[in-house]
């Protein structure tokens, strides 16, 4: 089954969430953009919803969400049944919040890190995969896990 992907920003997100866009499609992955098109203000929480909804509802195996510190996007994304979201600004954050954390959403800010490395980090979230063991029996600590 190919990876399908979940994407989408506010408008502090949205031109990064633009070259994210272009680097998966160089990658050949599968993703559907949930908006929002432009950079006129939006509220985050909307677009983090819509996200994880269809992550717990339609099938997508994770998302990525962007806003202007990747911060909010988190926090909203945290809320939802299911969601394990991480803010990552970096590439060992990023590949330790799959393997160790079993992250389904990754989130960052188009205020904080550049296109490069946002591909960097981005290719580290999709590459790596959850490791279980010790750190299963962690996440299943969590309230309102769905492992």
């Amino acid at each position: 089954m190919p990876l399908k992907i979940a994407i989408a920003s506010d408008h502090g997100g949205y031109e990064l969430k633009e070259k994210i866009k272009l680097h998966l499609n160089k990658r050949n992955i599968e993703f559907s953009d949930f908006g929002t098109e432009s950079i006129n203000s939006v509220n985050y929480p909307d677009y983090a919803h819509i996200v994880c909804e269809a992550i717990n509802k339609d099938g997508y195996k994770l998302g990525i969400l962007v806003c202007g510190t990747g911060i909010g996007m988190s926090i909203a994304a945290n809320k939802h049944k299911g969601i394990r979201a991480a803010c990552c600004s970096d590439t060992y954050s990023s590949r330790l919040s799959r393997m160790h954390n079993d992250a389904n959403v990754l989130c960052l800010g188009g205020r904080v890190v550049g296109d490069a490395l946002a591909n960097d980090i981005v290719d580290q979230f999709l590459n790596n995969e959850f490791e279980g063991g010790r750190h299963a029996d962690r996440i299943s600590m969590y309230p309102d896990t769905d492992r």
